[in-house]
Order: C-alpha cells, then sequence, then structure tokens
C-alpha cells in the first residue's frame, strides 16, 4: 500500500509541476489528452490493479478456502441478541460440547471457525488475531485464524446489532496445548450437581428452561450454556467481570445492564436465593 500510494501520488506531483512550468506556446489538445489518459489514468489504474491482485492473493491467509475436512473440524460461533454460542467438535475419543462466550485455543495451531447468526446480522472479530467476518442469518461463513502468542484477547461485535452492540463480546483465551487440552477434559468432564442448593434453586426458579447446565436434568436451548461458567473472564457476553455480586446483579435485572437482553429481571426472587445461586455459579470452575 506504501509503495502504490507513493507511486501514484509522485506521478500525479510530477504531472502537476509539468503542467505549471512555464511555456511559450500552447499545448494541443491531443497532447494534453494523451496526457491525462496515459499519467491520469493508465497509470493509477494499473498501479490499484496490481494491489488488487497483490490482496487477492493475500486472501488465503486471512480467508481461506478450506477443504471439507476443515470445515467439519471448525468452532461453531452462532452469534445471537446479545451473546455467542461456541460449540467445538469431537476430537478423538473426546465428544462435541457447548459452551458460551469465551472460546479458547491451542497457540501455534490454525483454528477455523464456522460463522452463524439467528436473528440479525453481527460480526465475528478478534482484533488481535486477524481480520473480521460478517454473521449472517442463513449463512455460514468460514475464517480461519492462527494464533501465535499465549494471552487472553477481547473481541467485540464488529455490526451494529441492537441496543445492546457495545455490550456483545467474547474472550478468547490463547493457551499452550497441554493446558488447552487439560481444559477441554474439565469442561466436557464438568457435572454440575442437583444435590447441592444452588442446582436446586436454579431448578425449582425455571433457570434451566433456557440455560443448559450439565449433571441437571432439565437443559434448556435458548440461553448460554453455564457449565463452569466461574472460570469465565466475564459474564453477559462481557458486560460485566465474573464475580458472584456481579452475577446476582444480572439475575436481578438484566436488561439494566444489558438493554434490550431477552432475560427477563428475577428481581422478585428472595434474596437469599439469588444470593446463593450467584455464589453455586461464580464456584463452578
Amino acid at each position: 500500500m506504501v509503495i502504490g500510494g507513493i507511486s501514484i501520488w509522485a506521478g500525479v506531483t510530477f504531472l502537476f509541476l509539468h503542467a505549471a512550468r512555464h511555456r511559450r506556446e500552447a499545448w494541443p489538445a491531443e497532447k494534453a489528452g494523451a496526457l491525462i489518459a496515459w499519467g491520469g489514468v493508465a497509470f493509477p489504474t494499473v498501479v490499484l490493479l496490481l494491489l488488487l491482485g497483490y490482496a487477492v492473493w493475500l486472501m488465503p491467509a486471512i480467508r481461506p478456502w478450506n477443504p471439507l475436512a476443515a470445515k467439519d473440524g471448525a468452532i461453531e460461533v452462532t452469534g445471537e441478541q446479545f451473546w455467542w454460542r461456541i460449540r467445538y467438535p469431537a476430537v478423538g475419543d473426546q465428544p462435541a460440547f457447548e459452551t458460551a462466550n469465551e472460546i479458547r485455543l491451542p497457540v501455534g495451531r490454525p483454528a477455523t471457525f464456522s460463522l452463524k447468526a439467528t436473528d440479525v446480522i453481527h460480526s465475528f472479530w478478534i482484533p488481535a488475531l486477524g481480520g473480521k467476518m460478517d454473521m449472517i442469518p442463513g449463512r455460514t461463513n468460514y475464517l480461519t485464524l492462527t494464533p501465535t502468542r499465549t494471552g487472553s484477547y477481547r473481541a467485540p461485535c464488529a455490526e451494529f446489532c441492537g441496543a445492546s452492540h457495545a455490550y456483545m463480546a467474547f474472550s478468547v483465551i490463547v493457551m499452550e496445548e497441554d493446558d488447552y487440552n487439560a481444559w477441554r477434559r474439565r469442561l466436557i468432564n464438568g457435572q454440575a450437581s442437583a444435590a447441592n442448593e444452588g442446582g436446586q434453586l436454579l431448578q425449582r426458579h425455571g433457570c434451566v428452561g433456557c440455560h443448559s447446565l450439565r449433571g441437571l436434568q432439565v437443559a434448556g436451548q435458548t440461553a448460554p450454556d453455564l457449565t463452569l461458567i466461574g472460570a469465565r473472564l466475564s459474564i453477559g457476553a462481557g458486560a460485566l467481570a465474573n464475580t458472584p455480586e456481579n452475577i446476582a446483579r444480572f439475575i436481578r435485572s438484566p436488561s439494566s445492564v444489558k438493554p434490550g437482553a431477552k432475560m427477563p429481571a428475577f428481581n422478585m426472587l428472595p434474596e437469599d436465593d439469588i444470593e446463593e445461586i450467584a455464589r453455586y455459579l461464580g464456584g463452578l470452575k
């Protein structure tokens, strides 16, 4: 881009200086037209076409046309108002599983994402790792990124999607291979205790009608999966830090944290029940 920009700037500057210098006789129209056509049209067009060709050549590194095998092993990310549904594919003897609002990846290994949307257009973007890709209802787009260093990164929705667009983000945690495999096993094997008072309250107050939580009898499919939610960096798709106090705040009045959130307020519950549920969820690690 710098080389192309400098080339066009140099060409335009040359034309300006050439046209401005003093002459005894006026230029004929044919000569002036040829100068404009070659210097003002043909030269910039050739430079811009070369830049376009270079950008297209780079695209496989940013958005590859993957073979079916890579697409079959993609991490499925679905944008919803206003959270992210994450489904990891089966790997070897490890079954597929679902989580929400947080993606964990092994460092140095390409990760292919299958991107969808259920309601409106969202946009998947991890600024520290690569380019963005729209998530369009009724369509599946694919994006492959390769994390090269460990760390935690924030990933916002990059397409206006409603009242809580600014509060729709997810965390990306890039880990060493062994740590990533241990996390997968822990999440797959994580089981909530139905005998625990917090688990009983979740079922009694109907939370599991929308949310899923491995180990409980009822598993809703319309809201984020809560398995090991206490290990996530944030709650509410990046809206709040993950603390029992913030979990309780979200339970009482989700719309005060995220305008337009589909989860109803549960401020009618006894305060002791809200705090017990918040402690229970915060301890699922």
